[in-house]
């Protein structure tokens, strides 16, 4: 699509070639020269690879930085990138059938076994020796590896929790255009959800076991052997390190970093990166925030407090 045209459906304003044809909406790191490429975070300036890439959306103040790229700047540059994927969804998953069925397009190993009623889409790759119990859906762009089980009633490749406001303060829904990669010897439990990435892919990696009833969202990625307990929950573009073990019902925000061989108690909360291994817990009683507030800072210097006291003594 040429960028005037692009610019215009995203409510964008077009600095640069007007001509130039877009074919890709990509990550920062998978850029090419014929990509669009969405920039919302100073963080994520140094990234990006101008030589290798077709164009930036972005907002007014981080423009100045690519001067010398296509620029799409939008006063609202999340909705405008919400528009910019159903656009490129509508290209991607537009399968209709015009005279007769088609046939699914999916790869399935020696040995594998499927339950009953289960769905699998297309672009659909699964390993050997895989076990899928029965009423599981896979979406499109999921990838399997060998030796892997999915027990009854989980969703793979399901749509992530990502919306936007408009000017009217309603909710336009960011369409989720990656995929879902489960890598080798992976359990997951009955009831699962993984959500598709945004743009790049949700990866659970080797030796990962799963529990029933967890919920992994859009981008994170779950390092190799850990293990998940019940209703855990983990928010978008979380990283977890390899050979965590995280408790029942532990809920861990987006963009959270934990290192390798962490532990997280059972119900706890999780809203900053844990920087070294070792043993956690965060378990409060709710109140309202502004007394949690008060209330959690104390707590963080009761430890010097003590010291101080038994220092004087």
């Amino acid at each position: 699509m040429k960028l005037a045209k692009l610019s215009n459906l995203i409510d964008a304003e077009l600095f640069g070639s007007s001509d130039f044809d877009i074919q890709t909406l990509s990550e920062i790191s998978n850029s090419s020269n014929s990509s669009i490429i969405f920039v919302n975070n100073e963080k994520l300036i140094d990234l990006v690879d101008k030589e290798n890439v077709g164009a930036i959306l972005t907002s007014k103040i981080l423009s100045k930085h690519f001067s010398d790229c296509n620029i799409l700047v939008s006063s609202n540059p999340k909705l405008s990138f919400a528009k910019l994927t159903y656009i490129f969804k509508k290209n991607r998953f537009n399968n209709k059938v015009n005279t007769s069925m088609e046939v699914q397009k999916f790869i399935i190993g020696k040995n594998s076994s499927l339950g009953l009623n289960v769905v699998i889409e297309d672009n659909v790759i699964i390993g050997k020796n895989v076990t899928i119990g029965h009423n599981v859906v896979i979406h499109d762009s999921t990838i399997i590896g060998d030796n892997v089980t999915i027990d009854s009633g989980s969703i793979i490749g399901s749509e992530g929790f990502g919306n936007v406001r408009d000017k009217d303060s309603k909710w336009l829904h960011i369409a989720h255009l990656g995929g879902v990669h489960i890598q080798d010897n992976v359990s997951i439990g009955a009831n699962c959800t993984i959500d598709r990435g945004t743009i790049g892919d949700t990866i659970i990696e080797k030796g990962v076991v799963m529990d029933n009833q967890i919920h992994i969202a859009h981008n994170v990625i779950i390092g190799e052997n850990s293990a998940i307990a019940g209703k855990a929950a983990i928010a978008g573009s979380s990283r977890i390190g390899k050979r965590n073990l995280i408790g029942g019902m532990v809920g861990i925000i987006d963009h959270i970093s934990t290192a390798d061989d962490v532990i997280i108690s059972a119900t706890s909360t999780v809203h900053k990166d844990i920087n070294e291994s070792g043993v956690y817990t965060g378990i409060f009683p709710i109140s309202k925030h502004s007394l949690w507030k008060r209330i959690a800072l104390w707590i963080t210097k009761l430890d010097k407090i003590a010291k101080l006291v038994n220092f004087k003594k």
